[in-house]
């Protein structure tokens, strides 16, 4: 059986998954990250748990021969809960989930949970990895020091940058719900004081001919181009933007591979930009990152491919 942890409003990528397991006749259970609470019942033992998920499917550990972290969310509070107690309640959720998450670390995953972990939380260790393998990157600053950060533009940006909160993500694959890229030009660095409370990341912006999303599944590459050459992000909504399949040089994508490969990561959606300047920037990883727009509207078969090379790992573990 294979493990799918996702969340409750997962729904395509996930579907397209199910689906092909069960035309291997691969059994599978879905554990909603978000609903990882009072909803369900969970009794961890020193090597094995026991879940009951909130529709009353049980699965016990034995059974699990391989996981996908499809895509986790903050674990969900019951509204009536005090909320003084709230804090301690995902607390003590969070460490259950982490605690039956490792009971499993001996078997394939798709990502290694740590391994998923280090990379999605930390964009200047992946860029310090993307150019220890060749890969060329934007300079970058992350920093909550309005005169550091003023420096920086003044010496790398030649009049416009770009900042990016962290731990920001879209969670659709139209972008929503997503706090977009913000331009900054000279008049914007006055504003900069309240930069204390909210860290940012600085990057010169980069002239570009387009945008570039890559899905990497352990050494294939499915890659989409968008037309986007003149807003700073795609996923700020824009009519006439449409994606086309596009053709990686073969020098990209050994040094991405080696990257991914020195990351512990067997999938991932990379974010690449062609400047106008002929180069390849990347700009970053993300372990979970979405990807059902490039199978909905160009055909590739990611999820099919993800759920073969976890069966393929399974097999060869047994």
């Amino acid at each position: 059986m294979i493990l799918c942890i996702t969340h409750s409003q997962d729904f395509y990528n996930i579907d397209i998954f199910f689906e092909y397991l069960t035309s291997k006749n691969i059994r599978y259970f879905r554990l909603n990250s978000d609903r990882l609470n009072h909803l369900q019942k969970i009794s961890i033992h020193e090597n094995s748990f026991e879940l009951t998920d909130e529709f009353g499917n049980t699965i016990h550990s034995d059974a699990i021969k391989g996981v996908w972290h499809r895509k986790a969310w903050r674990i969900s509070a019951p509204e009536e809960l005090d909320q003084d107690y709230e804090r301690i309640f995902l607390n003590e959720y969070g460490s259950l989930r982490y605690n039956l998450i490792t009971t499993l670390e001996n078997i394939p995953w798709i990502n290694p949970y740590e391994n998923e972990k280090k990379v999605d939380g930390n964009k200047i260790f992946q860029l310090k990895v993307a150019e220890r393998n060749h890969l060329t990157i934007p300079k970058t600053i992350f920093s909550n020091d309005e005169e550091k950060i003023t420096i920086f533009f003044h010496q790398y940006c030649q009049g416009k940058a770009i900042a990016k909160l962290h731990g920001v993500t879209a969670k659709t694959m139209s972008g929503e719900n997503m706090i977009s890229t913000t331009v900054i030009e000279e008049e914007s660095l006055e504003h900069l004081s309240d930069i204390a409370y909210c860290p940012m990341i600085f990057q010169p912006y980069i002239e570009k001919e387009y945008e570039l999303r890559i899905v990497y599944v352990d050494g294939d590459f499915f890659t989409g181009k968008i037309n986007n050459s003149e807003n700073a992000d795609w996923r700020i909504a824009h009519e006439g933007y449409f994606w086309s399949a596009y053709e990686l040089p073969e020098s990209v994508k050994a040094n991405l591979t080696s990257m991914m490969h020195e990351m512990g990561l067997y999938i991932g959606a990379i974010d690449m930009i062609k400047g106008r300047d002929g180069q390849y920037y990347f700009l970053e990883v993300n372990p979970q990152g979405e990807w059902g727009m490039l199978q909905k509207e160009l055909g590739f078969p990611i999820a099919e491919r993800i759920a073969d090379n976890l069966i393929n790992r399974i097999n060869f573990h047994e």
